[in-house]
């Protein structure tokens, strides 16, 4: 049989990469970002195809999920964008595209999965499950960080709108407040302040946490998921 499809948009080295692996052996998996040469050696790790485009472009996101042989089992959306500073000094232009790669990439995404998954048969219990990457700035914003804040708070808001929607057509929708520091390469683990171990998110275990919503049952669906270190305050 062949294997069902997950599609990741927003991949680099960090949780996406987890995340990918984690799929890959269930998975026929379909990786998408700006650029292809990066994902590229993540690729050839998972067997995965790649696409290249702008996720906050419509007509990319939708010939993308046309492109899809079956209709996709798994749809995760990674990117966002931020404009660190001071309100009054903010460019508007700037923060309008951080808004769009945040918000209505996630959007476009959600739509185009969802349109794809409900023309495909129920697998199990569900026809398919999306979820989202947000972030603490989802639930509360935090200074100089206004155009993080608007983005996450309306792709959690999407998120809500869409799981009541749609899990009664079932598919699961959920959004991961991931509240901390994630270790990546380039971010490498740190201890906080009293000198305690483990005070970053592994991507490793994130992605587990989000194959466990994949498979959760349908009689016990999560819509929110909060992710955090132990040294975490929240």
């Amino acid at each position: 049989m062949k294997k069902p499809i997950a599609v990741l948009i927003g991949v680099g080295d960090g949780l996406s990469a987890s995340l990918a692996r984690a799929l890959a052996p269930d998975y026929a998996l379909v990786l998408a970002a700006r650029s292809s040469a990066k994902m590229a050696p993540l690729a050839e790790e998972c067997g995965a195809e790649t696409v290249e485009m702008d996720a906050s472009d419509p007509a990319a996101m939708a010939a993308l999920f046309a492109g899809l042989p079956t209709s996709p089992q798994v749809a995760v959306y990674n990117p966002s964008a931020r404009v660190r500073g001071p309100l009054v000094d903010l460019e508007p232009e700037e923060v309008r595209r951080a808004v769009e790669v945040t918000a209505y990439g996630a959007f476009l995404m959600g739509q185009q999965a969802a349109k794809r998954m409900l023309e495909g048969e129920m697998q199990g219990d569900r026809r398919g499950t999306i979820l989202f990457t947000g972030a603490s700035a989802g639930v509360k914003g935090f200074p100089q960080s206004a155009s993080f804040a608007m983005g996450k708070f309306a792709q959690r808001g999407l998120a809500q709108s869409m799981a009541r929607e749609l899990h009664p057509q079932g598919i699961h929708v959920a959004w991961v407040n991931i509240d901390g520091g994630i270790r990546n390469p380039s971010r490498p683990e740190r201890v906080d302040a009293t000198g305690k171990p483990d005070s970053m998110l592994d991507p490793d275990a994130i992605a587990r946490e989000y194959l466990n919503l994949i498979n959760q049952d349908r009689t016990a669906w999560s819509e929110e998921l909060n992710l955090r270190p132990w040294v975490e305050r929240f």
